[in-house]
């Protein structure tokens, strides 16, 4: 039986900071939010996604080299609401409590 796809969703401003970055970087990182966030956006014992402390809702990072992706479940969607080089993640953080 093939697992439950999550449907990824970049908000807008999540695609203009991914269209911002090298073009390596842009590709890594997209393929990580696909190929982990698309079949278990929660995080079940992997290293690279994590649930942050006092989000409500629930507010989830991703770990792709030295980025950051941000996301919350909602309905069955993972909505991606900001990718940030991990240097930035204390500004993307207080804008999303």
């Amino acid at each position: 039986m093939a697992s439950k796809r999550f449907k990824v969703i970049f908000s807008p401003s999540a695609q203009k900071e991914i269209e911002s970055l090298e073009a390596d970087d842009a590709i890594r990182l997209v393929k990580d939010i696909r190929s982990y966030l698309e079949t278990s956006p929660i995080p079940l014992g992997k290293k690279r996604i994590k649930k942050l402390t006092n989000f409500e809702p629930p507010l989830y990072r991703l770990r792709s080299g030295s980025f950051r992706a941000y996301h919350r479940i909602i309905s069955g969607e993972v909505i991606i609401l900001a990718v940030a080089p991990k240097k930035d993640s204390g500004k993307i953080l207080k804008k999303h409590q």
